[in-house]
Formats: structure tokens, C-alpha cells, sequence
């Protein structure tokens, strides 16, 4: 299988991943003329070789109408009418990844929609959408990723700031940024591939960063906000690791998330980050082949002969709760004719005993057989779509060369009985959203 992990010891932000994932790339020059044939308005990719600590990688540099980007007043405005609120932490990833978020700007202006402030122009979600839509000269599922890992960041700072989504408005220069940002790392998403996209525990930093109007802590709340559900952790060293648009690709790519799966390495890429820490400021990404799973689990069985349907069914349960992995039944004929039923349980081995225990608790049998069982499974991962009716999951299951997706049914019944639908309505209405 073919496997992507990204180790994010050092966090992660737009530019790095951008970076990591570029190093991954046989042919970088023809990517970068594909990157540039996109047609972002006015901006240019710099790649750039950068050593921290002795290791060398990629800084992704990108200017705007020929300014470096981090020369810019760049952060992104979450304005409710006229009120202004507290905006560093909603920045497009800059460079000198780690920043203290110490921007200067002027206060007292009006912050309507589309309107200057000072003289720069503001983006809403919409206007976004329509330089991502209407212009970029991408594949129509690169446009989908842009939009859905926009839509995350905007519905972060939306909490954060207690405005709505059509209230969130971007810096336009620093939209510009994060769209190029962005957008290179799902090009190169789709140009990789790969099957299944793992990612570390996530290092967000420590301390407190500052913003015109106060101090944050680390993570930022619209960065807290997207890693919900993915393991964190803080550290010694101070300063924000992780951006909002580094949590947002990462929540929108990953396929899961734990420690790095035995492979055969074929490339490893390193995103710089431009501030330099004790440890070497970047984001590793290792491309390569994973065996397809394959295990020995004990599968244990009885026979009954004097149980009802309703004490087998009550037993199934109690098993599934002792943590078998599969639990079944089958009719069979016993000694003097009598039909009877196979009980059988596949388990792991940790949790072999207590299922023993159960067995013997739960059915009439005075024995039990084991049996040793190679299984071979598919490499399965949930994930939380938001729909017109609220959170569905999907599950996706990859390997031996097939890949295949479905929701979980319990929220389909769900909606379906709060909707007065059925399950085929509430599903073709879910795929076509």
C-alpha cells in the first residue's frame, strides 16, 4: 500500500508541508511549472534550499506581485459589523514559521464587507471560492481539497470569534498567500497519491502569542478548534508550531493518526520552517510501501444444544464487549440428531481470557475449542463529514489494491428517523451535498 506519513514533531504549517511533500517529487521542475500554470493572481513559488541544525531541506518561499510574503501585514480579519475582535492567530502561514504574531495595524476604521482598511482589501469565504472556482486552472477534486480546507479554517475562526462563516474575511494579500499555500499541497496530494495519509501526534508548542488586542495561548483557538479529535501534545519549546492552515490540512488529508507504520522508504522530503528553535524547525514526510495487514488471532468455539435465540443473541453482545472482533453463529446437528448451534468468536489474543470467561458466563457450553486463524483485513479509518443533517461518518477501508468507502449506517438510521426519510433518500441526498 502505497503510504505517505508525515511526522509533525515540529508541528506544521502551509509552506512546510508544502515543502516536504514538493522533495517527495521526481520531477520538481515540471511540478513547479504545473504550480505556476495554475493561475493564482500575482503569485510566484520560490523553492529554496535551508539547513536547520545541520539538516537540509525546502523553504517553499512565496511572493505576491513580487513581495515576500513575510514583509506583509498579513492576518485575517473576523469582524462582526463594526466591532473589531482579536485576529493573530487567524493568519495565512508565513515563512518565519513560529512568529510572535505582533502585528500593528490601525484601529478605528469601519470593517464592512469589501471595504479598505487602511489600503488593504478584505476576502470573505465567497470571494475565496471565487478565485478558487472560478480561476485556478486545476482539477476539479484539487478545487474541492482547497475549499474544504478553507472551509475548516473559516469555521474555526467562525467559533472562535462568535461570528458566522459570512463574516469571516481575509486579509487579500494574505489570501493570496495561504490559496498558494494551500493549493500546492493539494496539487502535490494529487500528483503523490498515495493510499492512506498517516500524520504523528501533532507538537502544536507552548507560551502565549500576541495580537493588537491581547495574549493567546498556545495552540490558538482557531488552531485547538480544528485539531478536536486529533491527538496533541505541547512541549518545551515556546512559540506556535501549528498554524490553522497546517491543522486544517492535516485534518482534511490525514487518513489517521499514531505512530509510523513499518515500510519500505522510497523518498523523504523536509519542509523549513524560517525560525529557528533548539530543534531542527521542519515537517518530515516519508513516501513508501506498507504491507497489507495481515494477522494470527485465536478464534474459539462451542457447541449448544439447549439455549434460546434470545440467550445466544444476549451472549453475542456480551462478547462484542469483551472485545471480540467477530462473533457469529451457525446451525449444526449434534449427537442423537439434535440441532444445535456453533457459537464461534474471533478475538485478539490480549483479550483471549476474558472471552473465555465470558463464554463459559454466557452460554450452556462445558467447552471450549481454539483454533489459530491467519486473517487478512483492510486498513480501515473514520471520518466526520458535516452534512445538511449533522456529522455522518465514513468509512474507508484500503489495501490489496482496492479502496472503498461507506457510511456508517447507525447515522443514516439516525437522520432517516428524524427526517421521515429512507435509508436510500437520506444517503443519495448526503453523496450529492
Amino acid at each position: 500500500m502505497k503510504t505517505l506519513y508525515l511526522d509533525c514533531g515540529m508541528g506544521a504549517a502551509g509552506d512546510m508541508l508544502a515543502a516536504a511533500l514538493f522533495e517527495l517529487l521526481p520531477d520538481r521542475e515540471a511540478f513547479l511549472r504545473d504550480l505556476e500554470a495554475a493561475g493564482i493572481p500575482g503569485v510566484r513559488f520560490q523553492p529554496e534550499p535551508m539547513e536547520k541544525c545541520g539538516i537540509t531541506g525546502t523553504h517553499m518561499g512565496v511572493t505576491v506581485n513580487g513581495e515576500e510574503e513575510e514583509i506583509l501585514d498579513v492576518h485575517l480579519h473576523a469582524h462582526h459589523h463594526e466591532e473589531a475582535h482579536c485576529h493573530d492567530h487567524g493568519h495565512h502561514d508565513l515563512p518565519h514559521h513560529g512568529h510572535s504574531h505582533e502585528h500593528h495595524e490601525e484601529q478605528g476604521h469601519d470593517h464592512e464587507h469589501g471595504h479598505e482598511h487602511g489600503h488593504h482589501h478584505h476576502s470573505s469565504l465567497h470571494d475565496i471560492g471565487h478565485i478558487v472556482m472560478g480561476h485556478l486552472q486545476v482539477s476539479q477534486k484539487i478545487k474541492e481539497d482547497v475549499m474544504a480546507v478553507y472551509g475548516l479554517i473559516a469555521e474555526a475562526e467562525s467559533h472562535a470569534h462568535g461570528v458566522p462563516v459570512s463574516e469571516i474575511h481575509f486579509h487579500e494579500v494574505g489570501t493570496l498567500d495561504a490559496v498558494a499555500d494551500i493549493t500546492a499541497v493539494c496539487m502535490l496530494m494529487e500528483r503523490l497519491a498515495p493510499d492512506q495519509v498517516i500524520a504523528s501526534p501533532v507538537h502544536v508548542g507552548s507560551g502565549h502569542v500576541h495580537c493588537a488586542h491581547g495574549i493567546l495561548p498556545v495552540p490558538a483557538p482557531a488552531t485547538a478548534y480544528i485539531l478536536k479529535d486529533v491527538p496533541i501534545y505541547g512541549g518545551r519549546i515556546e512559540g506556535e508550531l501549528c498554524t490553522p492552515t497546517g491543522a486544517a490540512l492535516l485534518k482534511h488529508f490525514a487518513t489517521g493518526f499514531g505512530s509510523m507504520p513499518v515500510m519500505k522508504t522510497e523518498a523523504i522530503g523536509y519542509g523549513m520552517g524560517k525560525k529557528d528553535f533548539p530543534a531542527a524547525n521542519c515537517l518530515r514526510a516519508f513516501l513508501g510501501e506498507t504491507e497489507d495487514r495481515q494477522e494470527t488471532v485465536p478464534e474459539l468455539s462451542c457447541n449448544v444444544d439447549d439455549m434460546t435465540a434470545e440467550q445466544i443473541g444476549f451472549a453475542l453482545e456480551r462478547f462484542f464487549d469483551a472485545g471480540a472482533l467477530e462473533a457469529y453463529t451457525l446451525p449444526i446437528g449434534m449427537k442423537k440428531s439434535r440441532p444445535g448451534t456453533l457459537i464461534r468468536v474471533i478475538c485478539r489474543e490480549e483479550d483471549k481470557e476474558a472471552l473465555v470467561r465470558a463464554m463459559f458466563r454466557y452460554t450452556s457450553t462445558i467447552g471450549i475449542r481454539e483454533t489459530s486463524t491467519r486473517r487478512y483485513v483492510l486498513d480501515r479509518q473514520l471520518k466526520t463529514l458535516e452534512t445538511e443533517f449533522g456529522p455522518v461518518q465514513l468509512k474507508t477501508s484500503r489495501g490489496y489494491g482496492i479502496s472503498r468507502s461507506k457510511y456508517e449506517y447507525e447515522d443514516l438510521a439516525r437522520i432517516a428517523r428524524e427526517q421521515g426519510m429512507s435509508l436510500e433518500e437520506v444517503l443519495d441526498r448526503i453523496s450529492r451535498s
